[in-house]
């Protein structure tokens, strides 16, 4: 009687587990279905010698049915990254920190130089043109996307 109860047990806890990984790779697959409807192109990283900021320029395209929202981003080879823009008011250059951009449905948004960027700042390794530097790009709803950047100097931009 004993062996019996210990099988019914052993049962449901088998079934448990079995339906907690099929939850697990169910939301994983849903996560990853999500991050593959952004696709990023040309990320560069512009970095003049020493420890001044830095700026990442590339293009995200949303293959998606919504929208997205860019949050932030983040790279172990920076204390901190922001998403800047930069603009020009009366013959005077201006740029600053945004919190967030959204990014419609099929469109594709630019990060381009005297525009939108991301600004790394606060050095933790020296880097070199030619390096690749590994970023994560943070969206609203807990997305990250992990994008490697290129590093290159500012006159090639």
């Amino acid at each position: 009687m004993a062996n019996k109860a210990l099988n019914v047990t052993a049962q449901r806890v088998t079934q448990r587990l079995a339906l907690s990984a099929l939850a697990l790779l169910l939301t994983a697959g849903v996560a990853q279905a999500q991050t593959q409807t952004l696709e990023v192109s040309n990320a560069r990283l512009s970095l003049l010698p020493g420890n001044t900021p830095g700026a990442g320029y590339f293009e995200l395209y949303n293959t998606g049915d919504e929208a997205v929202t860019l949050v932030g981003a983040k790279s172990p080879a920076f204390d901190s990254v922001e998403i800047h823009v930069s603009s020009e008011h009366d013959g005077m250059a201006h740029m600053h920190e945004l919190t967030s951009i959204e990014i419609a449905s099929g469109e594709r948004f630019e990060f381009a130089p005297k525009g939108h960027h991301l600004m790394f700042m606060r050095r933790v390794e020296p880097l070199n043109i030619g390096d690749d530097v590994d970023v994560v790009l943070e969206f609203s709803d807990e997305q990250q996307l992990p994008v490697t950047f290129n590093v290159v100097s500012p006159a090639s931009m």
